[in-house]
């Protein structure tokens, strides 16, 4: 074993045993990555968010949640690399495990930064071959979109219920948005809480309403079809427009059927 460095996606030097032997991952989407990358050993501990896929979140160590973690439980776990992630992470408590072990940090905004946190992780984890074929293959997936992408069809995407969030520019939701051709309607950044009374001045021709990070049920799809008559209101899968490791294989896919289902194609 031999100690290497590496630069994450914050512009942070870290140095570790290489390759690492036991992983904690503070984040869903890149958890499922490392799995993906053939990592099952390696992995040693995970957030209780981290579901997929289902057989490795059963038989795996929870440290705690992605904001609320168990630093406790994470020393006694003594890992040798540490891989968060800059908006779904606690700062305070990141920084405080950097004092202690090499923590890897992404910082996600487009699909672009999603290329090059799968190819970063798995050159990190001695799986660099994997997740550049990986990275290579959504990547064509989402050219592909180009033939049946929405033309332009103004956007409303909620995130959250009392108080409304929607998820508005320079966030990772909006750039796959954009590949798909739907146009954001909220020309806000990150995340702004807004009224009904402001989302009607905007005239969203679509209306989505995540399954994630708050359930949004068809109940809310009737109030919401209420209140914007001439919008196409729809429950979309949260993590498949979220979620920025190896699930953006079949967020193609799904967008592709969202565009025909709005288009009044079966």
């Amino acid at each position: 074993m031999q100690k290497r460095t590496f630069t994450d996606q914050m512009g942070r030097v870290i140095s570790l045993n290489y390759p690492p032997k036991r992983i904690i991952s503070l984040v869903p989407s890149q958890t499922e990555l490392l799995f993906d990358l053939g990592l099952d050993e390696q992995v040693i501990g995970i957030t209780k968010f981290c579901i997929h896929p289902n057989e490795k979140f059963n038989s795996k160590i929870k440290v705690g949640g992605t904001k609320k973690l168990n630093l406790d439980k994470i020393r006694g776990l003594k890992p040798d690399l540490i891989i968060g992630n800059k908006e779904e992470n606690s700062q305070a408590q990141l920084e405080e495990l950097m004092n202690e072990y090499p923590v890897w940090m992404s910082d996600i905004s487009m699909l672009e930064d999603a290329y090059n946190m799968i190819e970063q992780v798995g050159i990190l984890t001695g799986q660099a071959e994997k997740a550049k074929v990986l990275a290579s293959t959504i990547k064509n997936r989402f050219a592909d979109l180009e033939s049946i992408r929405a033309t332009n069809l103004k956007t409303a995407y909620f995130i959250w219920k009392d108080p409304y969030m929607l998820a508005a520019k320079e966030t990772f939701i909006d750039h796959v948005l954009s590949m798909a051709g739907f146009d954001n309607s909220v020309k806000l950044n990150r995340y702004p809480v807004m009224s009904l009374e402001q989302l009607e001045d905007l005239a969203p021709q679509v209306i989505f309403l995540s399954s994630e990070p708050y359930p949004f049920k068809n109940e809310h799809v009737q109030e919401m079809q209420a209140r914007f008559p001439e919008s196409k209101v729809m429950i979309v899968d949260g993590e498949l427009f979220s979620w920025y490791g190896s699930r953006l294989l079949h967020t193609p896919d799904y967008l592709r059927s969202l565009i025909k289902q709005i288009n009044g194609h079966p």
